[in-house]
């Protein structure tokens, strides 16, 4: 059986690495990426599909904000799923604001391989859409 907490741990460090192929390696094709949310203009939090939807998804965070600061004080496991809790801090490029989100929740839902199907930002997107907000 994979090792799920061990894959989230090494998809952060490629995070904070900004080495996205290793995060991609653990994507499936037919992943969903920020399933659940309910229709919005956030640019970063978009529903994508895939490898190329989560590439997509990071090429929008590079391109829209600078993360200050990211920290995952806590990882909680089960057989299939891996709950993070993320302390972030980022500058919106175009407004210039700042957006803080602490125990920031990220949902990552793994196949029986250990790859990742599902995965959801939990954020404050109120915040985010004020950041947007000239």
């Amino acid at each position: 059986m994979p090792n799920n907490l061990t894959t989230i741990q090494n998809i952060y460090a490629a995070f904070g690495r900004g080495d996205v192929p290793a995060i991609l390696e653990h994507i499936t094709d037919e992943c969903v990426w920020e399933y659940g949310l309910a229709p919005h203009d956030i640019p970063w939090l978009q529903r994508r599909t895939g490898r190329t939807g989560a590439g997509e998804f990071f090429q929008t965070l590079v391109s829209e904000t600078e993360v200050k600061s990211f920290e995952v004080p806590s990882l909680l496991a089960t057989d299939r799923l891996v709950v993070a809790l993320v302390n972030i801090e980022f500058l919106v490029k175009r407004t210039g604001k700042t957006v803080r989100e602490t125990d920031e929740v990220h949902l990552w839902h793994f196949d029986d391989k250990g790859r990742v199907i599902k995965f959801r930002h939990c954020a404050d997107t109120l915040q985010h859409a004020r950041a947007l907000q000239a």
